[in-house]
């Protein structure tokens, strides 16, 4: 028996520490994750919301907009999440979730009278906005949590942000079958519920590095990969054949098993942790020891050392101006202040490469339901498609959260210059797009959704090590930004409008004219071919802008980044060995500064 001789009141002391330990709070972010996810499949509800309220690609791209805007501007959060506890920030989010999406539900179903395109616009943006305060509330915790591993729980976390796409496609599948309109419900009630459950297991703990952390890490990205490898089995077989909803139960239920695996590892490591606490004082009282302290004969006579002079008082610091401190910042790695790093040139070579690959990479994931019809795909290729995204882009945040990690720890290869790479990668899948290659768009989901994956990771990792993580919150949130102006740019302005002009073209050719309230739509590769040549070109110019920040930091990244987190976890483990040593000397009725007496020794005699 594993407890025996405790029974059940051991199961409950090691039930309380799985429930309130760190890695426990880990996987409570994996689930809120797996469900914020929901601004990428814009693509599967897109259609309903253009044919039910007839709208044109102009003004969907306009709502997709502030999709994005929402998703990313999260800096509110961030500010909150400054000065309360995690939950606050992700009982917010799960109410915004909740409303925006359930307004836009009953907007499409025609349960209320129909909105004002900037209705529309402010519901989807708040619904979106949830996404920022579950990212704040979770992933900024974790990071805090595990600083020496954020490059892998940046990975880890934001890969399932990713799955999350085709994860909830499975359910929405089960639970609704067909009814792509209820689907926008789903992500309505779904991920409020997984963030009102977990609100108090999120938190701010202390920092105790285990030697095994990286492995247990390593456990979870292996069932991360083996659920992911799932879903690709799932679309695989339910592109060809039309699934029965019995089956997508099956799948459904497939998928939640893959999802609460990881207790089953967590359970293991807690476990052991208890079992090492648990025979720690038992070894201490079979072996009866005793603490006798004496002086050596040899110092009977020894004088007592002269007490040290009083240190002088410090020079009072010279008073400068919060604008001189502005523009004076720290070592790079050191804390910044948030208006040190927003005026940072490192924070604006990183903004505006994020601008140009985010920026592209999203026009192409917020139109592939667009895109798909115009080259005559099939609509449920349009759904492989948007699951496609969803997987590659958690390969993508995997990939590039624990390759750049280790690339990083053995070879001092700078992240920069994994995101120039990544960057250039993404020009295939916009080149694939832009002259309708057949059967392309398969590949270039693929491409398009790794490499939007990839950026998130290295673009958090980059500003944490860069600036610190005193305010990792805001600046977190405020490197998100970049993605809904690179959004705007180019789904709103270049995108959208240029697929217009064509539908308006095609129109005309054939005679016809568009009818108030009637969705415009257009066919043939032409639709898009302009829009991603640009799209292309910009994204070639934020590899080029990302260069220059792989020069300007290559020194920072040659040295050792993390050794003042290191010297932080060893100063905090010395303090809690000599605590415990203190408790220990106490239960043996010897007062602890006794130890500590000068020039006296200690003996251990067995009892």
């Amino acid at each position: 028996m594993v407890f025996a001789g405790d029974g059940c009141g051991g199961w409950a002391r090691l039930s309380i520490q799985v429930l309130t330990g760190r890695w426990f709070m880990v996987f409570a972010s994996f689930l809120i994750m797996a469900a914020a996810g929901a601004t990428y499949m814009f693509g599967l509800y897109s259609g309903d919301i253009k044919s039910s309220l007839g709208y044109d690609q102009s003004t969907l791209n306009l709502l997709s907009f502030f999709k994005d805007l929402g998703a990313n501007v999260g800096v509110l959060s961030g500010l909150i999440n400054e000065v309360t506890p995690p939950w606050v920030v992700l009982s917010i989010g799960a109410v915004m979730n909740f409303f925006g999406y359930f307004m836009i539900w009953l907007a499409v179903t025609k349960r209320i009278s129909r909105p004002q395109v900037w209705q529309m616009c402010l519901y989807i943006c708040i619904g979106a906005n949830s996404q920022s305060f579950a990212n704040t509330g979770a992933l900024v915790t974790c990071v805090k949590n595990f600083p020496e591993s954020r490059g892998v729980v940046l990975g880890l976390l934001k890969g399932f942000v990713g799955l999350s796409g085709a994860i909830i496609t499975q359910l929405y599948h089960a639970i609704y079958y067909d009814d792509s309109k209820s689907l926008i419900l789903l992500i309505g009630w779904l991920p409020a519920v997984i963030s009102f459950v977990f609100l108090r297991t999120i938190r701010i703990m202390r920092v105790i590095r285990q030697p095994n952390e990286l492995k247990v890490f390593y456990k979870f990205l292996y069932i991360s990969l083996g659920l992911a490898g799932f879903l690709m089995i799932c679309i695989v077989i339910q592109n060809p054949i039309k699934f029965t909803r019995s089956e997508y139960d099956g799948s459904s239920a497939a998928v939640v098993f893959l999802l609460f695996l990881p207790l089953a590892v967590i359970f293991r490591e807690e476990y052991g942790i208890w079992r090492n606490k648990k025979q720690l004082p038992t070894k201490d009282q079979s072996n009866h020891m005793k603490i006798i302290t004496d002086r050596p004969a040899g110092d009977a006579a020894a004088p007592a050392p002269a007490p040290a002079p009083p240190p002088s008082p410090p020079p009072p610091a010279e008073a400068t101006s919060c604008f001189k401190n502005i523009f004076r910042p720290p070592d790079r790695g050191e804390d910044y202040t948030i208006l040190q790093a927003l005026f940072s040139l490192d924070m604006l070579i990183l903004f505006l490469a994020t601008i140009c690959g985010v920026g592209g990479t999203l026009t192409a994931i917020d139109n592939l339901g667009q895109i798909g019809t115009s080259l005559g795909y099939p609509k449920r290729s349009i759904s492989t498609f948007v699951s496609l995204v969803s997987i590659w882009n958690y390969l993508g945040r995997v990939v590039a959260g624990f390759v750049s990690e280790i690339f990083l720890t053995k070879f001092k290869f700078p992240r920069p210059l994994m995101l120039t790479f990544i960057l250039v990668l993404s020009c295939l899948g916009h080149l694939l797009i832009a002259f309708g290659v057949p059967n392309g768009l398969y590949v270039a989901s693929i491409v398009i959704g790794f490499c939007f994956g990839a950026q998130w990771p290295l673009l958090f990792a980059i500003i944490s090590e860069v600036f610190g993580l005193k305010y990792y919150s805001t600046l977190y949130n405020f490197g998100s930004v970049a993605s809904p102006i690179g959004s705007y740019i180019l789904n709103v302005r270049v995108a959208g409008h240029l697929y217009d002009r064509e539908a308006k073209k095609q129109m005309a050719a054939l005679g016809l004219e568009r009818k108030r309230g009637e969705d415009l739509n257009c066919d043939g590769v032409e639709c898009f071919k302009l829009a991603f040549l640009i799209i292309t070109a910009v994204t070639v110019v934020g590899a080029l802008v990302s260069v220059a920040l792989v020069v300007r930091t290559r020194n920072f990244y040659k040295s050792d980044i993390y050794k003042k987190f290191r010297e932080e976890v060893e100063a905090a483990q010395q303090e809690m060995a000599v605590a415990e040593r203190g408790v220990v000397a106490a239960g043996n009725g010897v007062e602890p500064s006794t130890e500590r007496k000068e020039g006296s020794s200690a003996r251990l005699i067995a009892g």
